[in-house]
């Protein structure tokens, strides 16, 4: 159970909570502790919408983040994008868009293809003079700049070779089940005890 509640600690970036359950459990995490500080300030960047500043930082960490994972590399520069158009830097916007994100749509591939229609829809932004109450006014909330945020955490965590599922959670989950399946059974047997006449015992209830 330790072990379960430092991996949510870690994973969650609760690094001052996390070394005061090392401290008072005995129990070591998987990763440096350090290295959490590290990750969370990609994070925050991200979710601030400073988007070239978390790049600089996760090529800090690990280059190889970025250069072996284009999808996460390109919801973040689709994100940059999104806080040109958001900035109103319109001329800046096409520019980026043509320059650096249209050439990883070009390719002849599924995934490549993905690219092209997410940078299409993005790019419809500037179609639109109420983009607050467009199509794709989504891409202009928070949640959207949560999502970038979160697949950056994730990936990061797999490079650290960290679980990213938050194993608390699961196990919690799984307990909710556990305990719903034993009510039930409980309740089915107290029905055939009532009625055969007979009090079920005390030994076997909750």
């Amino acid at each position: 159970m330790n072990k379960l509640v430092m991996n949510f600690l870690v994973t969650e970036g609760y690094v001052d909570a996390a070394e005061k359950f090392r401290k008072e459990s005995g129990t070591e995490p998987d990763i440096d502790l350090a290295t959490i500080t590290d990750r969370m300030a990609v994070k925050k960047a991200v979710q601030c919408g400073n988007v070239e500043d978390a790049i600089e930082k996760v090529n800090d960490l690990n280059p190889e983040i970025l250069d072996t994972n284009p999808q996460l590399f390109f919801h973040l520069q689709q994100q940059r994008l999104i806080e040109l158009i958001r900035n109103g830097k319109v001329a800046e916007a096409l520019e980026f868009a043509q320059e650096e994100l249209a050439p990883r749509g070009e390719e002849n591939d599924i995934l490549q293809q993905s690219f092209l229609e997410e940078l299409e829809r993005t790019v419809s932004l500037l179609a639109f003079e109420d983009v607050n109450n467009c199509p794709v006014a989504e891409l202009l909330d928070i949640s959207q700049r949560l999502k970038t945020a979160s697949e950056v955490n994730a990936a990061i965590l797999t490079s650290q070779s960290h679980e990213k599922e938050i194993l608390l959670r699961m196990l919690v989950d799984t307990y909710y089940i556990v305990c719903r399946y034993a009510l039930e059974v409980q309740h089915i047997l107290e029905c055939s005890l009532m009625m055969t006449g007979k009090q079920i015992p005390s030994s076997q209830v909750c």
